[in-house]
């Protein structure tokens, strides 16, 4: 039978969200429900709620959160109802020509809840990132739901589900940051910080943190940032080159996703190194490089899809790293706040004012 909940809904483009009654069915095979404890509050809802995702208004917001298993479904194996997860955007399927060779991280298949969540007029909802999680509870597919040490608390756990992962990853997954070499990452916000925590986790001796907002880059260095550099004051490749010997460094991380912060990425890193886009950019942006560049520096450029993570891997690590107090997750959260507060938790982010608001049930 299905249960009646609360939920932040986007009902039309560039509206204010609001608190909805929404029904949440039963889970179907392979499906699961779970109890939402907290999601944190990312600007992939901003941009679902903007229209820069797509126009399959309404929107149920929310997908980075963790909370318990409370239904299975036929089939299901990998949790069991009592179990503490996290919600992950990437469940692989296992079939596709990825998977099969030996890259689940790619899966070009990725799974969600075949059955849709509905308003109590019947209206179907598009879950962001196939979640939906500003949601007292939601129906997931069961690989989207990765069990993880009860002892973290959900706030924390839940960063795992997408912007601390994204950064992360790109870090140690993607731009494979080793012991001894030097980082800049471009963006200060939640996922170019989660950058820095995990190329000092990796063991990188030089971490450049670059943003516009000094705010941002006093968060930086508490993350372990050992260079800030203003790039609204300073040349950031010059100060880069600077600080690394006047080679450039290793790896440059883009958490914006801007042509010219690319560029900078681009020219900041020494030869042989790797450039690697976490950021989004928007669909109409276009990027130029010297192509004679591209060859005679070498190395590579990547793009980093949710930090290249596997989740049944990946979370399980991290949060055992976070209770080791050797991964500071919590510093991330800014403020905890109540579901009815998600819109001028929006508006806060766009001020640059936190790093992560996080919805508590």
């Amino acid at each position: 039978m299905a249960q009646q909940v609360s939920g932040i809904v986007a009902m039309a483009k560039g509206e204010p969200v609001s608190l909805q009654q929404i029904l949440v069915p039963d889970p179907g095979p392979g499906e699961v429900v779970v109890a939402i404890q907290a999601c944190g509050v990312c600007h992939t809802d901003l941009h679902y709620r903007e229209g820069g995702i797509n126009d399959e208004f309404p929107f149920l917001l929310g997908h980075e959160a963790a909370g318990l298993v409370e239904l299975v479904g036929e089939g299901v194996t990998n949790v069991e109802v009592g179990d503490f997860v996290v919600l992950n955007w990437r469940a692989v399927c296992g079939q596709c020509r990825s998977c099969k060779r030996g890259r689940p991280h790619l899966c070009f298949n990725t799974h969600n809840a075949t059955q849709k969540m509905t308003l109590l007029d019947g209206t179907e909802l598009s879950p962001a990132l196939g979640i939906g999680a500003f949601c007292e509870k939601t129906l997931v597919a069961a690989g989207q739901a990765t069990k993880v040490n009860p002892a973290s608390s959900p706030s924390v756990a839940g960063l795992l589900g997408c912007g601390v992962m994204a950064g992360l990853g790109a870090a140690m997954n993607t731009g494979g940051v080793q012991r001894g070499d030097s980082v800049a990452v471009f963006g200060c916000g939640g996922v170019g910080d989660a950058a820095i925590a995990g190329a000092v986790l990796a063991g990188a001796s030089v971490v450049v943190a670059v943003d516009v907002d000094d705010r941002k880059l006093a968060w930086a260095k508490e993350f372990g940032a050992t260079h800030c550099v203003n790039s609204s004051e300073t040349d950031p490749v010059a100060a880069i080159q600077a600080a690394t010997g006047g080679f450039g460094a290793d790896v440059c991380i883009d958490a914006v996703g801007h042509p010219e912060v690319y560029r900078q990425c681009f020219e900041a890193r020494d030869l042989a190194g790797t450039v690697v886009l976490v950021g989004v950019p928007r669909p109409d942006m276009t990027l130029e490089l010297p192509f004679i560049e591209v060859f005679g520096r070498g190395g590579a450029l990547k793009s980093s899809w949710y930090g290249d993570c596997l989740p049944e891997r990946d979370f399980p690590m991290l949060i055992d790293l976070y209770l080791q107090g050797r991964l500071p997750l919590d510093q991330f959260i800014s403020e905890q706040i109540d579901l009815d507060e998600v819109e001028e938790a929006f508006h806060k982010m766009e001020r640059g004012e936190v790093l992560r608001s996080v919805v508590v049930m």
